[in-house]
């Protein structure tokens, strides 16, 4: 039978290529439900194309649209954050995308969770936000999270048949952005289209000055230490210009194993849609007389705090991830607006953790307000 899938974030970088390669495998998947939360054009053009039993448009606003749209075809429209939440439960889906961008995915792979629906995970934040909770509960439920993040499941590919072997280190690599070399002097005077100009990767916009910042890989190093059961000292990052070897994965003998290849994110999504099996793909094949050479070198953390700043909240643990995540969350949609400077990022994250009230054990309202006060908070400083 063919893996009945939920898209949630269809109309997003990571959405649009999962759609790719179902597309390529019709015997293998079928597209379940759709989600987006704005873009009601382009979810229009998913709900004609690929037909889903599920569509659901989180802006209220465009319901109307979507839903004479799709009055034609035999596709049921719901609206809103709740509905998106609710169709994850449904008997007819086998697994869930989470595409979704930022906090916002946290809820829904919860409840997908709980209706014991295996998770293909590319929603970071869920697990920087709530990371104790969520792999509790998918223990609980007996939920395979599978990582879509190119790191995350480089690291996944690489411990497959390795479960009674011990890590003694993660290595996650980073590309370095656009700004890998440069000084406080230059970062102070880019702009948002120099920062949405990523030398390796296509994404969306938010994980591009993510990755401009290096938040992206100090999110990455929270999802890590949750995914895979590691403390944070055993969580290495390196610089690697060329985004060849995804991350790696060091154990207590000293031997390393890496996964290699092109930069392309269908890969990860497909082997998530597959797992345990390898399809056969045409994605172009990597070859190391085109990659002579292959750099590695030290983030400079002095100029891109952020990565620093991840590290000290999850020593700390309790909500600091949950108020990190959602002062990243203003402060890169600020920068986007050109309301604040490259630099004042991290300044507004600082200062957010600092006026923020902690909590070390937190439930899952706990989180919810978490959020709402520090989004409050990093609001005031812009």
């Amino acid at each position: 039978m063919r893996k009945r899938i939920a898209i949630l974030g269809s109309t997003g970088s990571i959405g649009t290529q999962a759609l790719e390669v179902i597309s390529n495998f019709p015997e293998s998947f079928e597209v379940e439900v759709l989600t987006a939360g704005n873009n009601a054009d382009l979810l229009i053009q998913q709900g004609m194309r690929f037909a889903p039993n599920v569509v659901v448009i989180g802006n209220e606003e465009h319901y109307g649209k979507v839903k004479d749209a799709l009055s034609h075809y035999p596709t049921k429209v719901y609206c809103g954050d709740q509905a998106i939440a609710q169709v994850v439960a449904f008997d007819t889906v086998d697994m869930v995308l989470t595409a979704m961008v930022g906090f916002s995915g946290l809820r829904p792979t919860l409840e997908a969770i709980r209706a014991g629906k295996d998770i293909a995970l590319a929603n970071k934040e869920t697990l920087v936000v709530a990371g104790k909770l969520i792999m509790e509960e998918a223990i609980r439920h007996r939920v395979q999270i599978i990582p879509v993040d190119s790191e995350h499941s480089a690291i996944f590919q690489s411990l497959v048949g390795e479960r009674r072997n011990e890590i003694e280190k993660l290595i996650l690599t980073a590309s370095g952005g656009p700004f890998r070399g440069k000084g406080l002097d230059y970062l102070e005077k880019v702009t948002p289209e120099e920062a949405l100009c990523h030398p390796n990767w296509c994404m969306g916009p938010k994980i591009t000055i993510d990755s401009a910042t290096l938040m992206n890989k100090g999110l990455e190093v929270i999802e890590a230490r949750w995914l895979f059961g590691v403390a944070p000292d055993q969580i290495e990052v390196v610089v690697h210009p060329q985004s060849i070897i995804h991350s790696l994965v060091q154990f207590v003998d000293g031997s390393i194993k890496a996964q290699m290849g092109l930069p392309d994110m269908r890969l990860p999504i497909q082997y998530a849609f597959s797992f345990p099996d390898r399809f056969k793909s045409g994605f172009e094949r990597f070859s190391f007389t085109d990659y002579p050479e292959l750099n590695f070198e030290q983030p400079d953390t002095k100029i891109f705090r952020n990565l620093a700043l991840s590290y000290e909240v999850l020593k700390r643990g309790g909500n600091w991830p949950c108020i990190l995540n959602a002062a990243n969350e203003v402060a890169v949609e600020a920068f986007l607006e050109k309301k604040i400077g490259f630099l004042g990022i991290p300044d507004v994250i600082e200062n957010t953790l600092g006026k923020s009230s902690f909590v070390k054990a937190p439930e899952l309202e706990d989180y919810f307000e978490s959020d709402l006060q520090a989004r409050r908070v990093a609001k005031e400083q812009i």
